[in-house]
């Protein structure tokens, strides 16, 4: 018999860095949220038996007729679905889905998820021969297949893994809105491009719709040591549908919301409302890890001398009873307004930081855009400017991208040349992690 020990739950804090200082009259008030989880994923003390009870993944492989050219990319494939079945924790719900222009369930079949455990596993694998290459692209219905799968069984952590490497050119961009629409908020997916002719923007949109990662990788030969990495991330979870919960007083107004580390995510038009001037704002699955988020609000003009609570944030997560969602932890903004002008004008570190950093990624996405359109002197300027944000940030995994796409005159004044050929996997990786940041030195 199993011996269950109690499991310790996951433990949130809550920390708000930003100048509560304002002039006589301001109305603007910036914070860095920082939310740290600890105790509860892949550190965190579980049920001694199966260690992934409560969790299921979904892995969608492109089997579209592109997978076999060159033939190493389908190869590479089931090389990497089979490193991220090994990676599976015992206990943990899971199917393996063929995506082309529809979606076909390889493993285990008949609408429903397998349990891994050696049996399991070594099944899923052998199922692989039957992935080949054959047919078209139409990844709104892989994303649905999942849904419908991991549905199929009672779970905390929902998620799935999903690889292409072309367009997807046998359904509308609405078609797949859609599906991401239906999707979003019942599971989280990892997003992942292999070789160079694959869209950008539907792959990177895709993971951003469903709060997961996206990257590319460009050597088919690197796929397993990557799904094998997702895999132990997504294993690391611990607590599914957190929400930042922010509460505002009368007469505030929230300019934006923004995950800014480990990468950027506007987060405002997400918010769903959870009471009187209270709002929820989804941040997806959590292990043991730490991010920033960026809260804006505007609050009335006040006089010199007068404070107030200018916002509260809360992290909300689901009750496993099913009631009332239960807060986990909160943090305060507040807003003091003082005629000392130091006070008043000095910009907190974090916040100007991160500040930086959402530019980085902006201007790198139109700088790019720019050099696509042929608009070169518009993608030199933009680009010469990422150039300097990253330098200045110390983001030098950036500063090194940008350095294959663009010749480095001088890092401090942006002063930048566009290179005659970029290789095609260096622009697609530029795009693909322009959104990710470093932390600020605290």
């Amino acid at each position: 018999m199993a011996n269950f020990s109690k499991p310790t739950a996951p433990q949130f804090s809550v920390d708000v860095y930003q100048n509560e200082f304002l002039p006589e009259g301001g109305r603007d008030v910036s914070a860095i949220v920082t939310v740290t989880s600890t105790g509860g994923g892949t550190g965190g003390q579980r049920l001694s038996g199966p260690a992934g009870a409560g969790a299921g993944v979904v892995i969608m492989v492109d089997c579209s007729g592109s997978m076999d050219y060159p033939a190493t990319k389908m190869r590479g494939a089931r090389e990497a679905t089979a490193a991220a079945v090994d990676t599976l924790r015992d206990g943990t719900s899971f199917a393996v889905v063929d995506g082309t222009h529809v979606a076909r369930e390889v493993y285990p079949g008949n609408g429903r998820l397998a349990v891994a455990d050696a049996r399991t596993r070594a099944e899923a694998k052998e199922s692989l021969r039957r992935l080949n290459a054959g047919g078209g692209t139409a990844i709104g219905t892989w994303l649905r297949l999942a849904d419908r799968l991991l549905s199929s069984a009672e779970l905390t952590i929902r998620h799935g893994i999903l690889l292409t490497d072309g367009r997807n050119e046998h359904e509308s961009p609405e078609e797949l809105r859609a599906a991401l629409d239906a999707c979003a908020g019942r599971f989280t997916c990892d997003a992942r491009g292999v070789g160079t002719d694959w869209e950008v923007k539907e792959v990177t949109g895709i993971a951003s719709a469903l709060l997961g990662t996206a990257d590319i990788v460009a050597d088919p030969s690197a796929l397993a040591a990557d799904f094998t990495a997702m895999m132990e991330q997504a294993m690391g979870k611990g607590v599914a549908d957190v929400a930042l919960r922010l509460w505002t007083p009368v007469g505030v107004e929230i300019a934006f919301v923004k995950q800014v580390a480990p990468t950027v995510e506007d987060l405002t038009g997400r918010r769903t409302e959870a009471g009187p001037r209270a709002g929820d704002y989804p941040t997806g699955s959590w292990g043991d890890e730490s991010r920033d988020y960026h809260v804006s609000v505007r609050v009335p003009r006040a006089a010199v001398g007068q404070e107030m609570l200018a916002a509260r944030v809360s992290l909300i997560a689901p009750d496993p009873a099913g009631g009332d969602p239960r807060p986990l932890s909160q943090g305060l903004v507040r807003a003091v307004w003082t005629d000392d002008l130091a006070m008043s004008t000095s910009i907190n570190p974090q916040v100007a930081h991160y500040t930086g950093q959402a530019e980085l990624a902006d201007v790198i996405r139109q700088g790019l855009d720019a050099r696509k359109s042929g608009d070169h002197d518009g993608a030199t300027a933009k680009l010469g400017r990422a150039v300097q944000l990253a330098a200045v940030s110390g983001n030098a995994d950036t500063a090194k991208l940008l350095s294959k796409v663009v010749d480095v005159v001088d890092a401090a004044t942006g002063t930048v040349r566009l290179k005659a050929k970029v290789a095609d996997a260096d622009e697609m990786t530029l795009e693909t992690r322009s959104t990710k940041t470093v932390r600020v030195k605290r």
